[in-house]
């Protein structure tokens, strides 16, 4: 399993509630949810790179 990293986040209190409410409906923590959004949405902005992926992952950097 990859390392976690701790940090505080600021959120607005009407989007923490909308993603308490939607992590609850997918039986999931806050925390697994909020990871679970970034992962997804930087997956599809080709961001993420996959296993054993060798891409740069910030194409501009050639």
């Amino acid at each position: 399993m990859a390392a976690k990293k701790a940090f505080p986040l600021r959120i607005n209190e009407d989007v923490w509630e909308a993603v308490r409410r939607w992590s609850d409906d997918e039986l999931r923590s806050v925390n697994a949810q909020i990871e679970y959004v970034l992962r997804d949405a930087l997956r599809k902005a080709g961001r993420l790179p996959g296993p054993g992926d060798t891409r740069n992952e910030n194409p501009e950097d050639g």
